[in-house]
């Protein structure tokens, strides 16, 4: 059995403002779609600076039980070459992990198996939503068991094919839901046109799916805001390179606001579909200056940290976090809107946040949909990760003025980040 004890990680207080440059790990988001891009493809991809963590670990053993060939190790690049399986009477089995991306984006591609694969994953995992999708997965005609089905443990029973076309989901729980279906869609009998009920969060990432689409050759275009169109297609191979999380940049760009120091993170794209731009603006709020350079980006923390008041992070979901951190140590308030869907990450994420911040003395509450964060001294105390990994940074960068900030579980940020303890530590020297 393992010792809790040893799990646990003291967030190291910072000394003095910090001073640092860092390099992030590739992106969560990308990476899971450049597999599964290059898994549909009409020849061998080359993945470089790929991320190794355990989401990607996943998704390649996910790929391999329907028929890909996926050569991955912890030295880049990894190679990816396409196949699916075949075969009446045979069976596979997935591991979702908590992998949000295996979950909604692998059920559509099993469905082109003539396999029947089942999908299971951490208990956690099997109290995620995912009626969207195998809803729409059923009304195209793919048989799901348990009939009825609403989350994990359930089966894809595959024929081989499916007919695509026209098709409705109600995507509210999850942007993941339409990327999973236009990732797929290319190789259904007829393309695949998807419409959706109400205007999913996280838009963002539909928009980094379809732009990682056009780059593999597959026309797909969104038609209005809950609309988008997949033509039929084969994905090009070749050669592709992995942009830095900035989600994952985050945190450690924070540690230079609460601290009033600078940080530099290496490799910033110019352009990117990810939210890098949206994420340096809301630090600017916070009074940060940022400089973007062609070599990365710089942002120096203020001499104190002005409050956002009401701010609606829908499209950001996945910035709350470390905002909130930041936000616990601003002179005025914070609320945050429209990240209702945040109850169905890794854990209820504005649950635990609140919980989190009212343990180390803020005054926070959860909404129906965000949090709202008021200023207060803080003081130590141990925080719960919840099998979250967004909320094991969110600690570090309170623990960088807060003595006494304990992770419970640091090993939760090997999901997308599997050496942080060292990475942040590294920051502080």
């Amino acid at each position: 059995m393992t010792d809790p004890a040893s799990l646990s990680w003291r967030a190291p207080r910072a000394r003095r403002p910090v001073e640092a440059s860092v390099v992030v790990p590739a992106s969560k988001s990308l990476m899971a779609r450049a597999l599964v891009l290059a898994s549909l493809a009409d020849k061998p991809t080359t993945l470089h600076r790929p991320l190794v963590a355990r989401d990607s670990l996943l998704m390649a053993d996910a790929l391999r039980a329907l028929g890909a060939r996926v050569h991955a190790g912890d030295d880049d690049p990894w190679v990816v070459e396409p196949g699916w399986s075949t075969g009446a009477g045979r069976a596979a089995t997935i591991d979702c992990g908590l992998s949000g991306t295996v979950m909604r984006f692998v059920p559509p591609l099993a469905a082109l198996t003539s396999i029947d694969v089942r999908f299971d994953g951490d208990p956690r995992a099997q109290q995620r939503p995912m009626t969207g999708l195998l809803s729409a997965l059923t009304n195209l005609g793919v048989q799901i068991s348990p009939d009825g089905a609403s989350g994990l443990p359930f089966t894809v029973r595959a024929s081989g094919s499916v007919a695509g076309g026209p098709v409705r989901i109600d995507a509210r729980e999850s942007s993941q839901y339409v990327s999973g279906l236009l990732l797929a869609g290319c190789l259904f009998t007829r393309g695949l046109a998807l419409d959706a009920i109400g205007v999913p969060p996280s838009t963002p990432h539909i928009a980094m799916t379809l732009a990682c689409l056009r780059d593999r050759g597959v026309d797909a275009r969104a038609t209005s805001p809950t609309s988008w169109q997949v033509p039929v297609a084969v994905p090009t191979g070749g050669d592709v390179r992995i942009e830095p999380d900035l989600s994952n940049a985050a945190p450690f760009l924070a540690a230079a606001l609460v601290t009033g120091g600078r940080v530099h993170v290496n490799g910033w794209p110019a352009r990117t579909t990810q939210p890098g731009p949206l994420l340096l603006d809301l630090l600017c709020r916070f009074g940060a200056s940022v400089q973007v350079a062609e070599n990365g980006v710089t942002v120096t923390g203020p001499d104190s940290l002005a409050g956002l008041g009401t701010v609606d992070l829908s499209d950001v979901g996945e910035l709350v976090p470390t905002i909130a951190a930041v936000a616990a140590l601003a002179e005025e308030p914070t609320t945050i809107t429209g990240v209702a869907h945040l109850r169905g990450h890794e854990t209820d994420r504005l649950s635990a946040l609140a919980r989190a911040l009212t343990a180390l003395g803020s005054r926070a509450k959860s909404t129906p949909d965000g949090i709202s964060i008021s200023p207060a001294h803080l003081h130590g105390a141990t925080v719960a990760s919840e099998g979250d990994h967004r909320m094991a940074t969110f600690a570090a960068i309170l623990g960088l003025v807060v003595d006494g900030v304990v992770v419970d579980d640091v090993t939760v940020t090997t999901k997308t980040m599997p050496d942080f303890p060292r990475l942040w530590q590294d920051m502080l020297r």
